[in-house]
């Protein structure tokens, strides 16, 4: 009991500091959560309710192509910017879209995974063959959700206007091969694959739709030679735009923490004279300036961040205390940034397993950490 109420304190005092604001920080930031196993197909039907107890307003979904269980085009449609096309299932999708919008929730879907017909086989993580096919899911999927489809109940569907495209393809877990030779040809497929996804959604003419490129994760180490190579963010960001990348509506990353002892300012560690290989949010200045550099005063997004506990993660997590104060922190931090449209955290609730992510608001058995207390004063 003692230990608690100490670690009630130490929770007080760092969120009494971290929630210290200058008067530019009240600028509006929507702010949201990240976890597809409560939301997509996990249980929703009590996942929104606690979402609104939250104060959510954004939700991020995978809007899955194909490639995986929940893939919406597991076979080649007849007609592919059709949304009703025979071969799409969007049974899944639909009803997420309609329990947010019941609950007042925003949806943005992320569309990735490329089904085997699309690229010979070779697996979600590789690019299509035929940049047009994925550029055609987007417009049926953007024509689905643009707010005057049919639901099947006498209604429409929901609109959704914010889209990402792919998820971290700096990271080879996500999209492969990273190099080839001494090519980045994951920035040289991300181009194509950003394109795609932008030109299909804008096709539909529909006022308000908005693409995020980019989604990269926090770090890679540039080594085409390495056991698993991966791409830096700065790199990658350079390599997209040597691709031909020229429109999006906003650039997305993952600004993670690098280890326990890093607060959300802690720069990562650099060798002298060379960029950082990591974009934190202690160094998210430096995505930003090269950002402008390279495309002008683009909108950015975070669509991913979190910190992990101890308990149960006892190698990379932090306490409850500072969970719920660095998570105050952290969306200070992005609030003071003209240019960040939202901000998301990851998870809702802790993955049932040592193996995943123990960044939730929730413990894995559903109790409240004292994060959760933190992210319900965050909307405004």
């Amino acid at each position: 009991m003692a230990r608690w109420g100490v670690a009630v304190a130490v929770a007080a005092a760092l969120l009494a500091a971290a929630t210290a604001r200058p008067a530019e920080s009240s600028r509006y930031m929507r702010v949201g959560i990240y976890d597809e196993a409560q939301t997509l197909y996990g249980p929703i039907e009590t996942t929104m309710p606690m979402l609104k107890q939250l104060h959510v307003q954004e939700v991020r979904l995978n809007l899955y192509w194909g490639g995986a269980r929940y893939g919406v085009a597991q076979q080649r449609p007849a007609n592919a910017t059709n949304p009703a096309d025979p071969a799409y299932d969007w049974e899944l999708y639909d009803r997420t879209v309609r329990y947010a919008n019941q609950y007042g929730v925003r949806v943005l879907f992320s569309i990735f995974g490329t089904p085997g017909w699309a690229n010979g086989g070779l697996g979600a993580n590789h690019a299509p063959t035929r940049s047009a096919d994925l550029r055609n899911f987007a417009l049926a999927a953007a024509r689905r959700y643009g707010g005057q489809f049919p639901d099947g109940q006498g209604g429409v569907l929901p609109p959704v206007k914010e889209w990402l495209a792919w998820n971290e393809p700096n990271n080879p877990l996500f999209l492969e091969p990273q190099f080839k030779g001494k090519t980045i040809q994951s920035a040289v497929d991300y181009a194509k694959i950003c394109t795609a996804v932008y030109q299909g959604v804008h096709a539909t003419l529909i006022n308000g739709e908005r693409v995020g490129c980019g989604v990269t994760a926090p770090r890679g180490n540039n080594n085409p030679s390495s056991a698993r190579p991966s791409v830096s963010p700065l790199a990658f960001l350079r390599a997209v735009k040597k691709a031909g990348l020229e429109n999006f509506d906003a650039w997305a990353h993952h600004p993670y923490y690098s280890g326990p002892s890093d607060t959300p300012t802690t720069k990562p560690l650099t060798k002298k004279g060379a960029p950082p290989t990591a974009i934190t949010l202690g160094n998210f200045g430096d995505l930003t300036r090269l950002l402008t550099q390279l495309y002008g005063n683009k909108r950015m997004w975070i669509t991913e961040y979190g910190y992990q506990t101890n308990p149960p993660d006892r190698l990379f997590g932090v306490s409850y205390a500072k969970q719920a104060a660095y998570l105050t922190q952290a969306f200070a931090i992005a609030r003071r940034n003209p240019r960040v449209d939202m901000m998301l955290w990851f998870l809702l609730r802790d993955e049932p397993t040592l193996a995943g992510w123990q960044s939730g608001l929730l413990t894995a058995g559903g109790k409240k950490k004292p994060a959760f207390a933190a992210f319900q004063k965050l909307a405004r």
